[in-house]
C-alpha cells in the first residue's frame, strides 16, 4: 500500500521497500514489512534505524563457507553436503542435488544462497517420509533465551527464501533436550521470486536447556513430509514432541517433479520478539565458526613441515588444527594423498609415495600426530621435510552434532 501525510509528528507507517509514502514528513517513520527494518526520513532520504545488533545464533547464515564443495547430486539421505552447518534431513523422499548458488535478493547485501533441486521426484510421500534443511546447536549457544526460567525470550528466525513452488511450507524448532517443538508456516507467495520472511515463536517458560556442547536444539524447514509429520495438530505453542505435529499444515511436496527448487541465504536466529538486521560476518569469522565442527585443508602440491621417520619406511608429523574443534575428529587424507618425504634438497628420499597415512589414536580436538608409511629409504631418527602430492587434502570429521 501507499502511504502519504502532510502531518507532522511522529506516525509510523507500514509499507514495503516498493510502496514507501510518496510525500514524507520530516520525521516520519516506517517500517518495510519486506525486509523488517525500520526507517526515518531525514527531509531528504529515508535513513536506515539499525536497533542494537543481535547476534546471530546460527552459523553460515549468508552460505559463504563451503569446504566440502559447492555441489553434490544424488543426494538421497541424511548428510553434510555443501554449505558448512547447514544439513539435509532425508528419509526415502526423492533424490536431490544440493548446491552453492551465486544467486540472491539484489540489495541484500547477500550474494550465495543454498539451493535443494529435486532430481528424482516422489509425488505421493509415505508414512515417515521427510526431505528437510536444518540447522543444529549446542546447548550452550543457546543460554541467552534462558529457557525453561520465568524470563524466557522469544526466538524470532528470518531469512530469505525463493522457491518455483507457492504454497505453505513449515519451520519447526525443536528442543532435544526437553523433546519439545514449536511449529509455524510462512508461504511462498511468487514463484521463482525472493521473498523475506520474519517468524517469532513464543518463549519457553518449561524445560532449560543443557549448558554444554552436545546436541540441544534445531531449526528445520520443511520443503516434503509424508502422513506421519502431518497428520496432527500443529503446535504454535511449545509442547512434547508428536511426530504428526510437526509439519501439518504443509501443503507443498518439492519432491513431486524433477526440477522443483527451494533456496535460501540470510538466514538468522535472534532473541527477542523483532527480526534484527543480519549480522554480518568476515568470512574469516565465518569460517573459523564452522571449522569447529567440520576441517577440510587442502594441502596438495605443497611443502608442508618436517617429518620424524621412526623407521626404515615409516613416519611421524606432528599436526596442530587452526581451530580447535567441538570433539576430537576422525581423520581421512583424500584418495591419491600420499606423502613424499624430501631431503633437504628436495629430492625425493627411497619410494616416491606413502602406502597409508593415518591419524593417531592419541589425537584430540586440537591436534595430534599423522603417521604414514610405505616410504623406504627413511632413516629413524633423521628429520626430513615433507611434500604432499597435488590435489591432495586432509579431512577432519565427527565433530558435527
Amino acid at each position: 500500500m501507499s502511504i502519504s501525510s502532510n502531518a507532522t509528528g511522529l506516525k509510523p507507517g507500514v509499507c514495503t521497500s516498493t510502496t514507501r509514502p510518496t510525500n514524507p514528513y520530516l520525521g516520519q517513520l516506517i517500517f518495510q514489512t519486506d525486509t523488517g527494518t525500520m526507517h526515518n526520513w531525514d527531509g531528504a532520504t529515508w535513513q536506515f534505524l539499525a536497533p542494537t545488533q543481535q547476534r546471530n545464533i546460527l552459523y553460515n547464515g549468508a552460505m559463504q563457507v563451503a569446504q566440502r564443495g559447492t555441489s553434490t547430486p544424488s543426494i538421497t539421505a541424511n548428510g553434510y553436503y555443501t554449505a558448512d552447518r547447514w544439513q539435509v534431513g532425508l528419509i526415502t523422499l526423492g533424490t536431490w542435488t544440493q548446491s552453492v548458488e551465486n544467486d540472491a535478493p539484489t540489495g541484500s547485501g547477500f550474494r550465495k544462497s543454498l539451493k535443494m533441486l529435486c532430481t528424482t521426484a516422489d509425488a505421493s510421500p509415505v508414512s515417515t517420509d521427510v526431505c528437510a534443511v536444518q540447522q543444529v546447536l549446542e546447548g550452550q549457544d543457546l543460554q541467552a533465551f534462558r529457557k525453561g526460567t520465568s524470563s524466557a525470550q522469544q526466538f524470532t528466525v528470518s531469512f530469505w527464501v525463493k522457491a518455483n513452488v507457492t504454497g505453505t511450507y513449515i519451520l519447526f524448532l525443536q528442543d532435544y533436550d526437553n523433546n519439545r517443538s514449536v511449529s509455524k508456516t510462512y508461504t511462498v507467495s511468487s514463484s521463482a521470486t525472493w521473498e523475506f520472511k520474519t517468524l517469532t515463536f513464543p518463549a519457553d517458560t518449561t524445560g532449560a536447556l543443557d549448558n554444554d556442547n552436545a546436541l540441544s536444539f534445531g531449526v528445520r524447514w520443511v520443503l516434503a513430509a509424508g502422513p506421519s509429520w502431518t497428520s496432527g495438530t500443529r503446535n504454535e505453542t511449545w509442547d512434547s514432541i508428536t511426530l504428526a505435529n510437526l509439519a501439518q499444515g504443509q501443503t507443498v511436496n518439492l519432491a513431486s517433479a524433477t526440477n522443483n527448487y527451494w533456496q535460501i541465504t540470510g538466514v538468522q536466529l535472534n532473541v527477542g520478539g523483532v527480526a534484527a538486521p543480519f549480522e554480518f560476518k568476515s568470512y574469516g569469522q565465518e569460517l573459523a565458526e564452522c571449522q569447529r565442527y567440520y576441517q577440510r585443508h587442502d594441502l596438495g602440491g605443497s611443502y608442508f613441515m618436517i617429518a620424524a621417520p621412526v623407521g626404515s619406511g615409516n613416519g611421524l608429523i606432528q599436526y596442530s588444527l587452526p581451530v580447535p574443534m567441538r570433539a576430537a575428529p576422525t581423520f581421512t587424507a583424500s584418495s591419491g594423498s600420499c606423502l613424499r618425504p624430501l631431503t633437504t634438497g628436495g629430492s625425493s628420499v627411497g619410494t616416491t609415495n606413502t602406502t597409508s597415512v593415518g591419524w593417531y589414536s592419541t589425537a584430540n580436538q586440537y591436534g595430534g600426530q599423522i603417521y604414514f608409511s610405505g616410504s623406504s629409504g627413511l632413516t629413524a631418527g633423521a628429520a626430513v621435510g615433507v611434500y604432499i602430492n597435488s590435489g591432495a587434502y586432509f579431512e577432519f570429521t565427527g565433530a558435527e552434532l
